[in-house]
């Protein structure tokens, strides 16, 4: 037997002794009276070896346990923070001293009362007096050193990730308050926030490649949502003038450190607004994050000191091909030029996303918009106003990451509607699905829908995961995932063993 195996069967034998002694080792409550964060901030005057006569009840997780003989510590972690409880031989009664020391092993949740003192060494700690046991764990926590160091099992095993890594709770409470500081500016702006479905007759507002499911009720196919923008503008030809959502998106491409297949997504339309208006907003959103969330708008980002103090620099999509890929000229025989030199075919527009792909991309460090792309790539997106082959399009790009797509919305019913059935004839011909022709599937409704008229607008899709990872320094957006996907594991017969339940131990 190994060493797991002979801690599992010492912990379920404990289980039948606590049962034997009529006490139930799973109880249905525990009346919590403190958390260990607001006895560390009440009790923070206590000089160390000073004691206080308030008695205090917590309850958490023994993260870890020393005995020392007629002393013994214990670290008690619940939500908030760390607490320490001791016992001692002359001081905590005898009962509760034997029951730690036979029945209580680190990983138990447990419910605890006694008086508060600071250590010799200066450490907060409760004097138990009474304990409880909530919930017994059958498993042994991993080892803080040599245990849970692994990423891909920290991030299959969030729930020990959490227990072992207590820091990573810090990550997820930013995530939180970026999604309520986003909250907080769109709904004094009056913006209505709203939700759109995610399984969808059909798929459309980007171009990705969805997920395919059935709905067995009709016999039907549906699609997970790649993007609410069609449903968000169908309220604006409502009358919804200012409308946001924060809800999943899913898209079956790639995996990598800023992909994930199910991520969160914040996307805003403002009638009345253009992208102008919009890059204002933008710019004016994320420095208040910054400042709100790390208490300046320089932030450092994996070794790069990065700014979100507004403006933010900004660069027309062809000046930017020049500068950085060193070509003159973004016209058609250039690009064919540079297709050919490349080894590949394909349009002038997708030329240059291809080079702006490889050689811009990766230079755009400090939050830069890049503005006015090829109407051709932008079916959803109103004609620049100065050139008709242009869209008034930008994306925002930080440290070499697309962080927000923003246009001035389309809103020419009959010039939205020629541009989606082309769209799908060009997919059609092409015989095969390939990433520049994810034409969106013509959404009857929408179309009719804009013929009833919608105001000008403009619209933006901020990605949250993405936001996250820059204001927490997180490097994977698996890092702001609380269960991100991961490739199933095949689990071995042999590996099952410890799973197996006798009917005594229930």
């Amino acid at each position: 037997m190994g060493r797991f195996e002979q801690i599992v069967s010492e912990r379920k034998k404990k289980v039948l002794e606590l049962k034997k002694l009529g006490i139930n080792p799973y109880p249905h409550k525990f009346d919590k009276k403190n958390f260990n964060s607001d006895l560390q901030e009440k009790y923070a005057h206590l000089k160390p070896e000073e004691k206080s006569n308030d008695s205090v009840v917590s309850a958490g997780r023994i993260i870890s346990l020393r005995d020392m003989g007629k002393i013994s510590f214990g670290t008690l972690q619940d939500s908030s923070g760390k607490i320490q409880i001791v016992l001692q031989e002359e001081k905590t009664p005898k009962k509760v001293f034997e029951f730690v020391k036979k029945y209580i092993d680190s990983g138990d949740f447990v419910g605890v009362e006694g008086k508060i003192f600071r250590t010799k060494r200066g450490e907060l700690s409760i004097s138990l007096k009474k304990i409880e046991i909530l919930s017994k764990a059958i498993f042994p926590l991993p080892e803080k050193w040599h245990g849970l160091q692994d990423k891909e099992e920290r991030y299959r095993k969030r729930y020990l990730d959490l227990v072992m890594n207590s820091e990573i709770k810090e990550v997820f409470e930013k995530r939180e308050k970026i999604i309520d500081l986003i909250r907080e500016n769109l709904k004094k702006m009056k913006f209505l926030e709203v939700d759109t479905p995610l399984l969808q007759t059909l798929y459309g507002g980007a171009e990705a490649q969805p997920f395919i499911t059935e709905l067995n009720a009709l016999k039907i196919k549906l699609y997970l949502s790649i993007s609410p923008e069609l449903y968000l503008k169908k309220l604006l030809v409502g009358g919804i003038e200012r409308v946001f959502t924060i809800c999943k998106n899913f898209r079956n491409e790639g995996i990598d450190r800023f992909h994930n297949p199910e991520f969160s997504m914040m996307e805003v339309y403002s009638a009345y607004w253009d992208y102008n208006d919009v890059m204002k907003f933008t710019e004016e959103l994320l420095e208040n994050i910054a400042k709100k969330i790390n208490g300046k708008t320089k932030i450092d980002y994996q070794g790069k000191e990065i700014d979100f103090k507004a403006p933010f620099k900004v660069m027309r999509m062809e000046d930017a091909i020049k500068k950085f890929a060193g070509v003159n000229s973004c016209d058609e025989k250039s690009m064919k030029e540079e297709a050919k030199k490349r080894g590949v075919s394909g349009k002038r527009e997708e030329i240059m996303q291809l080079i702006f792909d490889e050689k811009v991309q990766p230079n755009l460090i400090s939050p830069t918009f890049i503005i006015d792309y090829p109407k051709a790539i932008c079916p959803l997106t109103k004609e620049h106003r100065k050139n008709p082959e242009e869209v008034e399009r930008f994306e925002l790009f930080v440290n070499g990451t697309e962080l927000a797509n923003a246009y001035s919305e389309l809103n020419n019913p009959i010039e939205q509607e020629l541009r989606l059935r082309k769209q799908v004839e060009e997919r059609d011909k092409s015989g095969k699905f390939d990433a520049h022709l994810e034409a969106n599937l013509v959404d009857e409704d929408f179309v009719e829908a804009m013929y009833y008229g919608m105001p000008p607008a403009g619209g933006i899709g901020i990605g949250i995961d993405r936001l996250v990872m820059f204001m927490t320094n997180s490097p994977s957006i698996r890092d702001v995932i609380f269960f991100p996907f991961m490739k199933p594991l095949n689990i071995k017969k042999e590996d099952m063993v410890k799973k197996k339940i006798n009917k005594k131990e229930v």
